[in-house]
């Protein structure tokens, strides 16, 4: 048994954790949780810290990895083509009766590997479209929603693949509790003070009111146009719903809205990008106006090709984020395979939509005013690694000045 090589103290503390901080619980309020059911243990703790903190229900929907490969192996060809659009419509549903969300992640990134790329593709593009009506409730901040990990033994032995599976997970298990504070003797008070360091930035970063940012490095030479009226957010931060919440746990990254028509030039990824079971290496694409023109990779291409091609958002950015290459989870020196953690190792962009609170009056913002202000909407979001020590990025000022804003991945 697995569960044996994870310390059940470190376990308890990031379940009370993902109820108090992640999600912020407020009494009487719902919650829709998913989870593996390898990650079994941690949910069940959740639902206790839940329930002692008021939920008036909590529902739970799990996957298995089984099952999926099932479907792919086994699957009528139109089944690719479908999605569960009922169970969306009641999530979203729920979503408009305040019921907050929180996503275990600990299956296996590698799951869908070897599967057909057209299919997995086909599948995503499904999935993307019918879950749009609960998605654009978390895009817009509108409840509190949070993502917690589990170090699953199949994840576990993606990561550390020559170690035996006690020690395997063992292993992820005290990385997961070092990046989520969990080691700490106040885990709350920790997370505390990661916010308000993390605010600070974000405070600076929005008062500097950048045009855009110029990224410089090996295969690298980016201009990013920022939306206009942008703002940065990181650390925990407000719904709209009034409750405060940390969206990401763990998190090291400051945020925001790019500009859709106006970015330029060629950008290299830093790190492989593990998307829906596909493993997607060396990365590097070119943009002209804001779009996409050329995409290079060694391993995944098409898959990734494919999801850009769900609607004309996908080949646009929807997010940039700048994290310390210093970063807890970066030194670590661990590669993940899970965006969760390896977004948070490195400065980063995201294909597909853009998050409409990342504006000055986000609160109230409208689409129509997200889209004026050149704010990006797709079905997809995907998150990718463009920093390392060897980038130095520098703000672009409205009146064309220069600012350093990280030399070697460090802040200036």
């Amino acid at each position: 048994m697995t569960a044996s090589a994870i310390d059940p103290a470190k376990l308890d503390k990031l379940a009370q954790l993902a109820v108090t901080v992640g999600l912020g619980l407020r009494e009487g309020q719902d919650l829709f949780l998913t989870s593996p059911n390898s990650a079994l243990p941690l949910a069940r703790k959740i639902a206790e810290y839940a329930y002692k903190a008021g939920a008036g229900l909590v529902t739970t929907i799990f996957s298995d990895e089984q099952m999926t490969l099932a479907r792919y192996r086994h699957g009528h060809d139109l089944s690719f083509d479908r999605a569960p659009g009922w169970l969306y419509e009641g999530v979203a549903k729920a979503f408009d009766e305040n019921t907050a969300r929180l996503a275990i992640s600990g299956d296996n990134p590698m799951l869908l590997g070897d599967e057909d790329p057209e299919k997995v593709g086909r599948a995503n593009r499904a999935n993307s479209k019918a879950y749009r009506p609960a998605l654009s409730k978390i895009v817009g901040h509108e409840i509190n929603w949070s993502i917690v990990p589990y170090p699953g033994a199949s994840w576990a032995k993606t990561v550390f693949p020559d170690d035996a599976e006690e020690v395997a997970v063992h292993k992820l298990a005290e990385a997961i509790f070092a990046a989520t504070r969990v080691n700490s003797d106040d885990p709350v008070a920790a997370w505390d003070a990661h916010n308000k360091a993390l605010h600070q930035r974000c405070e600076w970063l929005t008062g500097q009111n950048f045009a855009a940012l110029k990224y410089s490095g090996p295969g690298t030479d980016l201009t990013l146009g920022l939306a206009d009226g942008h703002a940065w957010k990181g650390g925990g931060g407000v719904a709209r719903n009034g409750i405060r919440c940390n969206a990401n746990i763990p998190t090291e990254e400051v945020f925001t809205t790019p500009h859709r028509l106006r970015v330029e030039g060629v950008v290299s990824a830093t790190k492989p990008l593990s998307y829906n079971g596909t493993l997607i290496a060396d990365i590097q694409m070119t943009f002209e106006a804001g779009r996409i023109v050329e995409v290079k990779a060694t391993r995944g291409r098409d898959v990734l090709e494919k999801a850009m091609d769900s609607d004309e958002g996908g080949r646009r950015i929807g997010e940039v984020a700048l994290v310390p290459h210093s970063s807890p989870i970066s030194q670590s020196g661990i590669l993940f395979y899970n965006t969760l953690f390896d977004e948070n190792a490195a400065s980063h962009i995201a294909l597909g939509q853009c998050y409409s609170d990342c504006f000055i009056g986000g609160e109230t913002i409208t689409p129509e005013e997200v889209e004026r202000r050149g704010g990006n909407k797709s079905v997809i979001h995907i998150d990718w690694m463009i920093g390392s020590d060897r980038i130095d990025i520098d703000g672009i000022g409205q009146d064309g000045s220069i600012t350093p804003v990280m030399r070697k991945g460090e802040w200036a």
